[in-house]
């Protein structure tokens, strides 16, 4: 039920991705039953593949997170992160308020062991024709040093077992290449990752360095990777906007990507645009049983023991 065009374009979303999962993957959609009902039968779904569950609340977009979890209790976010605690679901994926899906995961399936702050991650196109990951875009806008080496590590877990990098490069996103540059936090950070053993540190990186091939793995705190990767989603407004045709912006466009990843939680995670569309949403699901199939959990629970 988030989202800004939900629930159409939601339901719009789980029909395109009925079409393009295999036959074994089943959805859960959480909402608003008689509408989630009529939506479904509209669009002629697969009925047997799709399980409903009945909430009577809406978190809006606009509502405090922190307030607006324990003042609906009976919302989609709410008890769909219930379902996924209880191993009722194997991921959660939703478009609605992200401070409330955070905040959400946070109090329900919580952190992993050993994880200070889970991370929000994004691919990033780059020029080769390949993606890159960058994290943390959100979650954390102030950070610790031992943070960003945990995103490193979150990262190069990710970018093994999702995008199939035998040895990912991990930089660090900075103001400059040399060692001693950057503020304190950077200064710092760089000392740590430089000698650590978990990871393929590269070294310092810098803003134009974001879609070359310097990294595969793209380390910075929640402010920062904000900034950056919504600049990035700009790039695709421009050229659509002046009708510019051009095959390495288009790769831009998040519909393609559907949402981004919490790393570092007990259970998969992703968030979507609040304004995705039918296809992102679709992608988005797409992700989310993706990640939920590949064992990056597990993978991220044995390293943090």
């Amino acid at each position: 039920m988030g989202g800004d065009f939900a629930p159409e374009t939601t339901l719009d979303g789980v029909v395109r991705a009925l079409k393009s999962l295999p036959a074994d993957v089943q959805l859960t959609l959480f909402g608003d039953q008689p509408t989630l009902e009529a939506g479904l039968a509209k669009a002629g779904a697969d009925g047997s593949r799709v399980t409903l569950v009945h909430t009577t609340q809406v978190i809006a977009m606009g509502e405090h997170p922190t307030k607006a979890i324990p003042h609906n209790p009976d919302s989609s976010i709410v008890v769909g992160f219930s379902y996924l605690r209880a191993g009722k679901i194997d991921a959660f994926a939703g478009a609605g308020n992200t401070g409330a899906m955070l905040v959400g995961a946070m109090y329900t399936v919580k952190a992993i062991p050993g994880v200070i702050r889970p991370a929000i991650a994004s691919l990033v196109p780059k020029e080769n024709g390949t993606h890159g990951l960058i994290l943390d875009v959100g979650a954390n806008a102030d950070c610790r040093p031992d943070s960003l080496l945990q995103f490193g590590i979150l990262g190069n877990l990710y970018a093994r077992q999702i995008l199939k990098i035998e040895n990912p490069r991990v930089g660090l996103m900075n103001i400059g290449e040399e060692d001693e540059k950057g503020n304190l936090l950077a200064q710092a950070a760089f000392k740590m990752m430089k000698d650590n053993e978990f990871f393929n540190f590269t070294g310092n990186i810098e803003g134009r360095d974001l879609f070359n091939d310097k990294a595969d793995v793209i380390v910075c705190d929640g402010f920062t990777g904000n900034v950056l990767i919504k600049m990035a989603e700009s790039f695709h407004e421009l050229v659509t906007h002046r009708q510019v045709a051009d095959p390495f912006f288009d790769r831009f466009n998040y519909e393609n990507y559907g949402g981004s990843p919490i790393l570092g939680l007990n259970a998969p995670v992703v968030i979507g645009h609040g304004i995705s569309s039918g296809l992102a949403i679709q992608n988005m699901i797409r992700h989310a049983v993706e990640i939920a199939g590949s064992g990056l959990t597990d993978k991220i629970r044995e390293a943090f023991n």
